[in-house]
């Protein structure tokens, strides 16, 4: 009996293995899914979580935003509302004479609802070439300037003179810090494509 017993157990055990070489040389079949390409040059409508400043966080700071709509490309919506963006203060200019202070927000990945990350390259928008801030300070002088006008003429009277304007001396303010506040409104630029190889379905 226990040699019938091994003789099945041992017949059953190379059909098995000459099972699993088959499906191993079974091609099953694949989703058909390319994913998507986000162009450069895409805008992302977000909104800031956390308050930003160059005058207590450093280069390498880590930033959090939120998208504020869903984006759609050829009727799929490729990130929805809600899905999170992070990067990092790539450089700070501090504030000097002239000058306020400035920074630039590079953006590496985003994660979508369901947590599936996805890498990509952007920056915080701005027309300034991305550049947060950086403004001219207001001057720190006026000077009077005469200035000759035409001869005002009354119905009595009759002048010829000088006029004097207000106008920006040549020294300008000490700069302030930059600062993003929480909730702020903002745009993210993709500056290379993005590669969406994955969606969320409702």
């Amino acid at each position: 009996m226990k040699k019938i017993f091994l003789t099945l157990i041992l017949i059953l055990g190379l059909s098995c293995n000459c099972f699993a070489d088959e499906l191993d040389n079974i091609q099953l079949p694949m989703r058909d899914y390319d994913g998507i390409e986000l162009p450069a040059g895409t805008f992302i409508p977000i909104i800031n979580t956390q308050e930003i400043s160059t005058e207590y966080c450093p280069e390498g700071y880590k930033v959090k935003f939120i998208s504020t709509n869903d984006l759609y490309l050829h009727e799929t919506n490729v990130i929805p509302k809600g899905t999170e963006f992070y990067g990092y203060i790539e450089k700070i200019n501090e504030p000097v004479v002239g000058t306020h202070a400035s920074m630039k927000i590079k953006i590496t990945k985003l994660i979508l609802s369901d947590t599936f990350e996805i890498p990509i390259k952007g920056y915080i928008y701005t027309s300034n070439d991305n550049l947060i801030g950086g403004g001219l300070t207001a001057p720190a002088e006026y000077v009077k300037v005469p200035h000759f006008q035409q001869r005002f003429q009354g119905r009595f009277w009759s002048h010829r003179g000088p006029t004097l304007q207000i106008r920006p001396g040549g020294k300008r303010q000490m700069g302030e810090h930059t600062k993003v506040n929480v909730g702020e409104d903002g745009l993210i630029i993709l500056t290379a494509p993005a590669y969406i190889t994955h969606t969320l379905t409702n």
